[in-house]
């Protein structure tokens, strides 16, 4: 509750249109450092299975979007197509995730996860989830507003448009 005042206190003592140079670098670090934590628990859990952060990212959207396209991935997450291709087929030879033929479109392939999948899935969102609730729970209603504008508006426009017809789609 201390953070809550002191941010507070900040708040009403600086401009937010006028933020300092040094501000602004204290908050590239926080993201830096909050990123660190963020990403902390899911890279234990991936150890396990000799998984990195593009395993983690790919499996989290297709959970997001059953039956997404390997092209609409590609979109998401902005890698190589080999690179994707590399993440998959780790993750489809593990039994992790199926790669189904488009019905309408055969050069189309479709992803889904498997049960295996969905539990590796969960239990990475579920350490992430914990994390930002206690988070979200010391900062206050007003607090986590703000936070997800300011996260909207370093978007690109693109990934902005992307992540608000995910968002809507899923609520």
């Amino acid at each position: 509750m201390a953070d809550r005042g002191t941010a507070n206190a900040l708040v009403s003592g600086e401009s937010l249109l006028f933020l300092t140079d040094e501000q602004l670098r204290r908050g590239i670090e926080a993201m830096f450092f909050a990123y660190r934590g963020f990403t902390a628990d899911p890279d234990r859990i991936l150890q396990n299975y000799a998984y990195g952060r593009a395993h983690h990212r790919a499996i989290h959207f297709i959970n997001r979007s059953p039956g997404t396209t390997v092209n609409n991935l590609l979109d998401i997450l902005g890698v190589t197509k080999q690179s994707l291709n590399r993440v998959l087929r780790a993750l489809v030879d593990d039994g992790l995730v199926e790669s189904r033929v488009g019905t309408r479109d055969k050069r189309e392939r479709h992803l889904f996860l498997t049960d295996a999948g969905t539990a590796l899935e969960r239990e990475l969102s579920d350490a992430q989830r914990s994390r930002m609730r206690a988070a979200y729970r010391a900062a206050g209603p007003e607090a986590v507003a703000g936070f997800r504008t300011v996260l909207e508006q370093m978007m690109d426009p693109d990934m902005r448009r992307h992540y608000q017809t995910t968002t809507e789609s899923a609520s």
